[in-house]
């Protein structure tokens, strides 16, 4: 954890340049000392069939999630979501200039018992004794 997940309209696919939003939120993530490098992951879904407003205009959207495992406060959630949400708008701020462009994020924080997970990949990341 965390895990950033993209629902993209298709529209956007040559526009997003989502492998370059997915570099800075692992970047700010990583930054925060909040999260492992290790667990986080980035993953876009492009979506080929949608419908926004009246489906008149060549709308597009972009909704972002951040899921992260349960243990940080308030303060430090608010932070992260914050953090994260303004960096999706530097990122698609070129584009929601030139067309019509909803952006939307939630930081969702999962169960504490009802989360499970099996992952070699932070060994790669810890420092030998």
């Amino acid at each position: 954890m965390p895990h950033f997940t993209v629902e993209c309209t298709d529209n956007l696919r040559e526009l997003a340049d989502l492998p370059g939003l997915f570099r800075q939120v692992h970047d700010c993530l990583a930054a925060s000392g909040l999260y492992p490098l290790a667990g986080i992951r980035s993953r876009a879904h492009w979506l080929d069939t949608w419908r926004m407003a009246d489906g008149e205009a060549d709308y597009a959207f972009v909704h972002c999630r951040l899921q992260i495992g349960s243990g940080r406060s308030e303060t430090q959630r608010r932070a992260t979501a914050e953090q994260v949400f303004a960096l999706i708008q530097r990122h698609f701020e070129p584009l929601f200039a030139q067309r019509y462009l909803a952006l939307s994020f939630e930081l969702t924080e999962l169960s504490a018992t009802l989360n499970f997970k099996h992952n070699n990949v932070h060994q790669r990341f810890r420092q030998p004794s």
